[in-house]
């Protein structure tokens, strides 16, 4: 029996990045339906890979672009850069020496011309339709994982609040946070504080703002870091509302359609932000700094009040 031929498609980036490259991954499985399609990414990530179907494998990248790649050269027929158009990237797929490259234009490479000034979702389906491949820009929406997640309060009455970021540029200030948890919950909303393990003492901290009745009545639960990614999944797309800066919290609330408040920084929300729907997003594009990597909030982030919040949330629960 001929062994099937492979694409490789490498994403080795964090939760958003790879839930923006969704249509653009979608199309280069449409576009090579005899091919096994292998996503280069990290390995916590594969929960999400495979909700985004038809994905037949996963090859981790635990180090990033810093290490190659762990298939064999010659193994991989069509190597797609989904990841950038810096050297880096395309060096790693120069090493398994496929026959057929689909990037951007670059040496050795054919393919568009990179353009900074572009959504990322659109991004990637630009460079793929240039290469023949059908995609689609609004095919990015994600099928839940069936689990029972009511035993953290999520579900038809709940509230997530995603009070972290992996970056402190990101850091909306807790007080802040702590004030919206508390109009939620006057709405009549249970509020879950998600966020990964590190970000956990910044969702305490929030709580500790709060009357202590709130949380004895259990009306406010911190969970960041105590469930899963597919819990984590699973808990967004069935709550009533999500609040949280430019995140992949923010990203599963599109692809989950759920209403959200998307709170912007360093990033600018026509590269990043959510695609048309029950989506709010909050910025100062006037104010922002740009420096994604900056140990203080983008004063984009800090521009955003409570009160502009709550006109917002006023506008998605009326």
């Amino acid at each position: 029996m001929t062994a099937r031929p492979t694409v490789l498609a490498l994403r080795a980036l964090k939760l958003g990045d790879l839930l923006v490259a969704v249509p653009a991954l979608r199309g280069v499985r449409r576009g090579f339906p005899e091919h096994r399609l292998l996503l280069a990414c990290a390995e916590w990530l594969r929960p999400v890979a495979d909700l985004i179907g038809g994905i037949d494998g996963l090859v981790p990248t635990p180090t990033g672009l810093d290490d190659p790649l762990d298939v064999p050269r010659g193994s991989i027929d069509v190597v797609v850069n989904l990841h950038s158009n810096g050297p880096d990237s395309r060096g790693r797929l120069e090493e398994l020496g496929a026959p057929c490259r689909i990037g951007h234009s670059a040496p050795g490479w054919d393919g568009p011309e990179w353009c900074d000034d572009i959504h990322e979702r659109q991004r990637w389906v630009r460079m793929v339709r240039a290469h023949g491949i059908p995609a689609d820009v609004s095919d990015y929406r994600l099928d839940p994982p069936p689990l029972d997640v009511s035993g953290f309060g999520a579900g038809p009455g709940s509230a997530v609040v995603h009070v972290g970021a992996f970056y402190a540029s990101r850091h909306w200030p807790v007080e802040r946070f702590a004030e919206v948890v508390e109009d939620l919950l006057a709405r009549g909303r249970r509020v879950l504080l998600t966020g990964s393990d590190r970000e956990r003492e910044r969702a305490e901290q929030v709580a500790q703002l709060l009357p202590a009745r709130h949380l004895d009545s259990g009306r406010v639960r911190v969970v960041a870091g105590a469930m899963s990614l597919p819990a984590f999944i699973a808990v967004i797309a069935g709550a009533d509302l999500v609040v949280s800066a430019d995140t992949g919290a923010a990203h599963l609330a599109s692809a989950c359609a759920r209403p959200s408040v998307v709170l912007f920084g360093p990033a600018a929300p026509e590269h990043w932000g959510p695609p048309p729907g029950p989506h709010r997003v909050l910025t100062d594009a006037g104010r922002r700094r740009g420096d994604t990597f900056a140990d203080t909030p983008d004063p984009a982030l800090l521009a955003v009040g409570v009160d502009d919040v709550r006109r917002e949330i006023d506008a998605l629960l009326s």
